[in-house]
């Protein structure tokens, strides 16, 4: 992956990295991955669904509601030729 990012996330990865990837995160990824393996994660994602998404729409409009998102389509405005290769449409999604 590391060809499609810049130079800086690159060297970001090399020094930051390790600091992040510690034995614990490896640990919770392991948990992770179990529950994607035993079902656990798919059956609590239907079961999130069946009850109309509740959870997930509530972390969806804290995180949409985070200063992060206000300073990002901030930044994004001032940036024209983003817009024109749009992926996501959010009048749809």
């Amino acid at each position: 992956m590391n060809y499609s990012i810049s130079n800086t996330a690159e060297y970001g990865e090399y020094v930051s990295g390790p600091r992040v990837i510690t034995p614990e995160t490896k640990k919770a990824m392991k948990g992770i991955l179990t529950d994607i393996q035993n079902g656990t994660f798919v059956r609590n994602f239907i079961l999130e669904n069946q009850s109309g998404n509740v959870g997930f729409k509530a972390t969806r409009a804290r995180n949409d509601a985070h200063q992060i998102e206000a300073v990002g389509a901030k930044l994004r405005g001032m940036m024209p030729w983003i817009a024109k290769s749009r992926l996501v449409d959010k009048t749809k999604n």
